[in-house]
């Protein structure tokens, strides 16, 4: 599995935490930044992590923020994306078994980080139910496939 990281200034330690924890799981990814602190705009970021799992060149994206709510709305405006701002183990579990999530977003100010590699694991290795829950996303692909280029 390929997973794209993305930040903003106040996801970045998180990230790095995360980076560590992907690297000792033995699972791929690349960072699309940032690399400091430095006050970004997290729109920048999501999109471009967005843009890369909506093209098929990773699986997954892993989004943080303050909150993980601004990168979920970001993510969500790409086609193909199906983002979620998640805050526990349940809600990771549950937005992959029906909604089949393809990137994750986190707050950095709301969860610790054993929480948030409690919930990134869950991301990770929860599986699409399928079934009732496909006629949903198909849907949701009508609406993505109904937008302006």
């Amino acid at each position: 599995m390929r997973i794209a990281l993305g930040a903003d200034h106040a996801g970045v330690a998180l990230k790095a935490r995360l980076k560590q924890a992907l690297t000792e799981r033995h699972l791929t990814y690349e960072d699309f930044g940032p690399a400091s602190d430095v006050t970004v705009d997290y729109p920048d970021y999501a999109l471009r992590v967005a843009r890369e799992v909506a093209s098929r060149a990773f699986d997954r994206g892993i989004l943080i923020c303050g909150s993980g709510v601004g990168m979920a709305m970001v993510a969500n405006k790409v086609p193909g994306v199906r983002a979620a701002a998640v805050t526990n183990v349940k809600i990771a579990r549950l937005s992959r078994e029906h909604n089949d999530i393809n990137v994750l977003a986190l707050g950095a100010r709301l969860l610790s980080v054993e929480r948030a590699l409690e919930v990134i694991d869950t991301f990770l290795a929860t599986p699409f139910e399928g079934g009732r829950h496909q006629r949903r996303l198909d849907k949701i692909a009508a609406i993505d496939n109904q937008r302006d280029p």
